[in-house]
């Protein structure tokens, strides 16, 4: 089984490429804390990103900012190449299959 679960906030405003007439893609990276301090005090994050296909991608065009807390479920996806040196190079990402906005960024508090 290939599940993941994320909550974090998005580290710039995410891109979006038609790529045809029936086919849209969005790309962000996602911010995660850690739960855990590290010896100096500081809570660390991780930097994930994050592939959005199809209508869903067209939400996070029109909604997603700079700032949002969101929580997103998907899978892992991995691809790997080859570099200039002939090295082979692992990227990885997560696919997400729906996501939610928790905090939109410069929404009025109640």
């Amino acid at each position: 089984m290939n599940k993941i679960l994320l909550v974090g906030r998005l580290v710039k405003d995410p891109e979006f490429k038609t790529i045809s007439e029936e086919k849209s893609m969005a790309r962000f990276i996602l911010a995660v804390s850690r739960n855990y301090k590290e010896a100096d005090g500081e809570r660390k994050a991780d930097f994930i990103p994050v592939s959005v296909w199809g209508r869903r991608a067209v939400v996070v065009r029109d909604y997603l900012r700079k700032g949002n807390l969101v929580t997103l479920g998907g899978r892992l996806r991995t691809s790997s190449y080859e570099d200039e040196a002939g090295n082979r190079k692992y990227r990885y990402e997560v696919v997400a299959e729906d996501f939610k906005i928790i905090d939109y960024v410069g929404k009025k508090q109640a």
